[in-house]
């Protein structure tokens, strides 16, 4: 068995500048650190996000969707920061204001400038 004391998400980009900007001005997630081919984000108290460049990028699957405790809040504030929210309409997944019932749980899906998908989950 890995023993891990954290395990980091770590996302594809093929523009660091532009994409530091989403995840750092859009998201508001701080920078712990960055290099030329990479930057690493903090995500609340004990959890990290890294993006590196690399040229071909999107992802259609959910690389790491951010827990919350509003769903409904944090919809509302980044879709007013500009983040266009996905939203299903067909098949097992249907989303009502942008936010899906998953189980016990909510979920919220968005993208990247890269078209990578990002999702928030509230339980």
């Amino acid at each position: 068995m890995v023993t891990a004391t954290m395990v980091v998400p770590t996302v594809p980009v093929s523009d660091l500048a532009r994409s530091k900007a989403f995840y750092a001005d859009t998201l508001g997630l701080p920078v712990l650190w960055e290099s030329p081919a990479s930057i690493r984000f903090r995500c609340g108290d004990h959890s990290e996000l890294s993006i590196f460049k690399r040229p071909s990028t999107a992802t259609e699957h959910t690389l790491a969707h951010f827990e919350v405790t509003d769903i409904e809040s944090t919809v509302t504030d980044l879709e007013a920061k500009g983040v266009e929210f996905l939203d299903y309409s067909e098949g097992p997944l249907r989303t009502t204001g942008h936010i899906a019932q998953i189980g016990p749980a909510r979920g919220a899906w968005f993208r990247d400038p890269d078209g990578n998908t990002l999702g928030l989950r509230q339980s």
